[in-house]
């Protein structure tokens, strides 16, 4: 419970180098959220177009007589 104790007091805290350690992580998080975002999301556009080819190239039968 030591690690969560002290993480909690760094949470708690209010001074002003505690505050510039808050903004500095809080901005790496975000940059490593653009990050993974911007990485997810090409292989996602390379995917969905190939569903896409795929979907469009199926013969779908709209009689079963």
């Amino acid at each position: 419970m030591r690690v969560f104790a002290a993480i909690s007091s760094f949470a708690r805290s209010e001074s002003g180098a505690v505050t510039v350690d808050w903004v500095v992580l809080t901005a790496a998080l975000v940059g490593l959220g653009l990050a993974v975002t911007n990485t997810v999301s090409d292989g996602l556009e390379s995917l969905s177009n190939e569903i896409r080819i795929q979907l469009e190239s199926d013969h779908i039968v709209e009689d079963f007589n």
